[in-house]
């Protein structure tokens, strides 16, 4: 169980909520899943449970310390699904997935291949008859009979018994629906056969083929939906099991450091999930590197690709930071643990792209409510079926149900005198056979996999190119989006500004409190002293600057920061303040005619403008130019050409934003400058409800796209907040999107992967929704009167059968159609 607080409540509003995720099998179609969640949310004390049909996974949330999982899954146990809760000991022994997945289709396809033979031998004495050849074994009716009861007994027994119990919980399922339809024709030949003297068909050959089509679709299903899957095993598989602790990392480096040290270090294997932090690990060449660490001895090369997708690899040494599942590649490290088990980011990638494979797209929402209510309304339109064409069709049309009946006769694997009885009228049989049709035909299951399936194969590709996105509700929303709109420093620039100019306001050079300040280089000394307190990509360069010119920096005390204005503290017994205007005039600094001429001339150029006080009087002003990231201005094109309206939300005030606007080719409109950190989050939701559009639409579907930290309530505020990945849980908590790789061009290929996937949600369900709206009523015999047109049941199977797969391979095409433009 995952505890999960939620944000922005306070315990008096609302308890604090858990996650209890489950295990749970034996769900076959849409109607299952309706089933499972609706005995979940009627457990005291659960408030919304979301369940998976692809992924066959439950994700509950309830009040903490209420529900008991192991109860929870008792009960669901008991109502026919197998569940298991998944705890931190039980995910260490499940059983894993690609193995299973080999397990459940070698089941499949041993069923398969008996339904298989029976099929062909059925198929060998009914096409024989059609073609009047003599098979005096294949021919026999008893023959027939015999294979409809094996085709029953053996590879049909667990779908005749799952459809029983669910008709016996009140949960009819898509296997109910087949059982039904298989009994029945089996019965009404049955009873043709032992009494020959009714007139009746025998249509043995209908079961078996029946059982065998679905079967055949199933294991084509189950297939695809491995191929679907085969994304997230992968991500699984990075997972690494075994990790080398290292007994006494004391002894390292004594008799000298690197790599013999670090080989010649003893160690212990240990399972990786009972690696600690602060425990040291040895890592030797090709080992998978096992948890989050720092290097402590040794360098070597590391594969980052799973992480970045860069196949160049990365040189490490002392200090440097590596990530569990990466690959080290030249040479033996030790390195210490910083995050272990659920805490590293490779888990925590895991944990987010097997969330968003639950988060349903809202549009599925329609298919849950059909789904829950479809086994009631097949069942009462194949009652409706045989009740009309019994009590009313043989009547109205008796032409149709003559050439009907001779035609089931001529079809028929019965001996001559069984056939020429069966050319007598029929209307029960008739009836029953389409009424078997419609049992057959309808297909929830193309339901319950429209949306898992294309979601299940999106977020896996997306996980592979290093894109999470958090669920089917984000892909809708990103479908509707209008507006982007980035933060400057750090997401559209490269983050690593330089000093490009220190320069002293010369009138006050004479003045007393400033003559500590005397040149550019004391200013400097001053503005890195004040900056050693923050971490600021401004200070970073200020600090930098000051080290190239290998400067003495004095120390500062009482340090004070402002998000978005700026910084103060006292150095030299003088209180020194750096930060923009607003930042100085709150403080009561006076500005004079000839520092804001400066200002606006380096304004103008592009550069951030750093004011610097000293004893309450303006000293100088500091110039840091923040370059473009080399792909900012492609990525600016490319969304433009996608429709979507592009912008720029800056805290720098409006000449460094217009400067950055205008080498990205926005217009005035589309640049929004002066705003702190605390006030962006408003700054968007004036977009979401038109207070700053400049178009005829009222109100803007809106994507934020920042860094993750200081950005976090715009993020939030946002419809789909869109985080270049930081290496901060905020990044990955916040943003409906986190780009794991350094790419501004990966918003690009996240817009467009969300907007490719969400198309394949919306054509599973419309062909969904279309196979059932056309198969029932061809079933029911819509077009026999016209066009004299029958729908066997198992062609009825067939189609079926074909649904399925159709939905889920159409899924699986997402992965050759998501890499185009």
């Amino acid at each position: 169980m995952q505890l999960v607080p939620k944000t922005n409540l306070t315990p008096e509003m609302m308890p604090i909520t858990e996650k209890i995720i489950l295990d749970v099998g034996g769900m076959k179609c849409a109607g299952c899943v309706k089933a499972v969640e609706r005995q979940l949310t009627q457990h005291p004390g659960v408030k919304s449970a979301c369940v998976n049909l692809a992924t066959e996974v439950a994700v509950v949330e309830s009040e903490v310390g209420v529900v008991d999982a192991e109860q929870l899954a008792k009960h669901l146990s008991a109502n026919g699904f197998p569940t298991q809760p998944r705890t931190a000991a039980s995910a260490s022994n499940r059983e894993d997935p690609e193995a299973r997945q080999r397990r459940e289709m070698h089941s499949a396809l041993k069923q398969l291949v008996v339904a298989g033979l029976l099929l062909v031998f059925s198929g060998i004495g009914h096409f024989s008859t059609i073609s009047g050849s003599n098979l005096p074994i294949l021919n026999n009716i008893w023959f027939h009979c015999g294979l409809a009861t094996v085709a029953i007994l053996f590879p049909g027994r667990p779908i005749l018994v799952d459809g029983w119990l669910g008709w016996r919980r009140n949960a009819p399922n898509m296997n109910t629906l087949i059982g039904l339809g298989t009994l029945t024709a089996y019965t009404a030949s049955l009873v043709a056969l032992l009494f020959p003297q009714m007139g009746w068909e025998c249509f043995f050959d209908e079961p078996v083929m029946m059982l065998g089509f679905i079967l055949l679709g199933r294991t084509l299903e189950q297939q695809a939906r491995g191929r679907a899957a085969a994304a997230f095993r992968q991500l699984l598989a990075l997972q690494p099991q075994v990790a080398r602790l290292i007994a006494n990392p004391e002894k390292i480096g004594q008799d000298g450091a690197g790599r013999d040290a670090v080989i010649g270090s003893a160690s212990i294997e240990i399972p990786a999930e009972q690696v600690r932090v602060g425990e040291w690990l040895q890592i030797l060449p090709g080992d998978k590197i096992p948890v989050d660490g720092e290097v402590r001895w040794g360098q070597t090369t590391v594969d980052e690709s799973m992480l970045t997708g860069e196949a160049v690899p990365v040189i490490k040494q002392p200090g440097d930071f590596v990530t569990a599942g990466t690959i080290n590649q030249s040479g033996a490290i030790a390195i210490q643990a910083t995050r272990t088990g659920s805490d590293t980011t490779l888990a925590h990638i895991v944990a987010l792209v097997e969330d968003a494979q639950t988060r349903k797209a809202p549009v599925q929402k329609l298919a849950d409510t059909v789904a829950g209510y479809f086994t009631y309304g097949v069942l009462a339109a194949a009652s409706l079926t045989f009740v009309f064409w019994y009590f009313l069709g043989v009547h109205i049309w008796p032409d149709i149900a003559m050439s009907t009946s001779m035609e089931m006769a001529h079809h028929s694997p019965l001996p001559t005198q069984h056939s020429a009885l069966s050319t007598h009228y029929s209307p029960l049989l008739i009836s029953l056979k389409l009424a078997i049709a419609v049992m057959v035909v309808a297909c929830p299951c193309a339901l319950g996999l429209a949306t898992p399936t294309a979601i299940l194969v999106g977020t896996g590709l997306g996980a592979e190119r290093g894109l999470l996105i958090k669920g089917g509700d984000v892909l809708e929303r990103v479908h509707q989006l209008d507006t982007v709109v980035f933060d400057k420093t750090g997401t559209l620039t490269t983050g690593n500004p330089t000093v490009t100019d220190c320069l002293l306001i010369e009138e006050l050079a004479s003045e007393g409190e400033s003559s500590l300040v005397t040149d550019p280089q004391s200013l400097l000394q001053f503005a890195a002293a004040v900056e050693s307190g923050t971490y600021h990509p401004l200070a970073k360069a200020i600090q930098q600057e000051a080290q190239q010119q290998e400067l003495t920096i004095p120390e500062a005390v009482d340090f004070h920061t402002e998000p978005g204005l700026g910084v103060s503290a006292v150095v030299q017994g003088k209180n020194v303040l750096l930060g923009n205007w607003e930042w100085l005039s709150w403080h009561g600094i006076a500005i004079s005619e000839t520092a804001q001429q400066l200002s606006q001339k380096l304004a103008a150029e592009g550069k951030t403008v750093v004011c610097v006080a000293v004893g309450g009087i303006l000293t100088g002003i500091i110039g840091v130019a923040d370059t473009l990231r080399p792909d900012a201005k492609a990525t600016v094109d490319k969304l433009r050409q996608m429709g979507l309206r592009v912008m720029l939300l800056s805290g720098d005030r409006q000449e460094a934003a217009s400067a950055i606007g205008k080498q990205l080719g926005l217009s005035s409109d589309d640049v929004i400058a002066g705003v702190p950190p605390s006030k962006k989050a408003a700054a968007i939701q004036s977009l979401q409800t038109g207070e700053m559009t400049h178009n005829s639409k009222p109100k803007s579907i809106v994507a934020m796209v920042g860094d993750g930290i200081n950005d976090a309530p715009a993020l939030s505020q946002a419809d789909v907040g869109i985080a270049l990945y930081s290496g901060s849980d905020v990044a990955m908590e916040t943003a409906a999107i986190v780009l794991m790789r350094d790419r501004l061009s990966d918003v690009v290929e996240s817009i467009h992967l969300s907007r490719a996937t969400f198309n394949k949600i919306r054509q599973n369900l419309f062909w969904a929704f279309a196979y059932n709206t056309i198969g029932i009523p061809l079933a029911a015999g819509v077009l026999l009167p016209s066009l004299g047109f029958l729908l066997s049941p198992s062609g009825a199977a067939a189609l079926m059968a074909f649904s399925s797969v159709s939905v889920v391979s159409n899924s699986v095409l997402l992965r050759r159609l998501a890499h185009r433009p």
